[in-house]
Order: C-alpha cells, then sequence, then structure tokens
C-alpha cells in the first residue's frame, strides 16, 4: 500500500479498476436482449428502399448485404429487431 498526497492507493485501486476494465460483453448483450421491445423498427419496413433492399437479398446464396443504419447515440439503433 502506498500512501500519497493522504489518498490510499489501494483503497482507490478498488475504486478505479473496474471503471477501466473492459466491459463483460456477455452481460452487455443479455442486457439489450432483455431490454428489446417486439415490433421495435417494424415502421422501417413501410420504407419503399428498403423494403426493396430486403426483397433483393432474400434467397441469395451471398449472405454479404449489410445495411448501415447511423444516427445520434441513444437514439435507440442498438435495440432494433
Amino acid at each position: 500500500m502506498i500512501v500519497t498526497n493522504n489518498i490510499t492507493v489501494a483503497h482507490d485501486q478498488s475504486h478505479i479498476l473496474p471503471w477501466l476494465s473492459p466491459p463483460d460483453l456477455r452481460l452487455r448483450h443479455q442486457d439489450v436482449q432483455d431490454g428489446r421491445v417486439e415490433n421495435v423498427g417494424e415502421c422501417l419496413l413501410q420504407i419503399e428502399e428498403l423494403r426493396g433492399w430486403c426483397a433483393s437479398n432474400e434467397g441469395s446464396e451471398s449472405d454479404n448485404a449489410a445495411l448501415f443504419c447511423y444516427t445520434d447515440p441513444g437514439a435507440g439503433k442498438t435495440y432494433i429487431r
């Protein structure tokens, strides 16, 4: 234990290390799964361009098609099914 400027490093370390540690991705995934609501994002399927994109990729041998969805953080992209 090191004491510097009246701060105990061992004590502070127990609070700082979890904050710096990488997130547990399994727990994050489970939290997202649990927070999803059925039919969120269904309105996107009403957009003609998106329906055309989906239809053009159905039954294709290649599963390389991707849809990039961007917007502000917190808009709900993670929870779209």
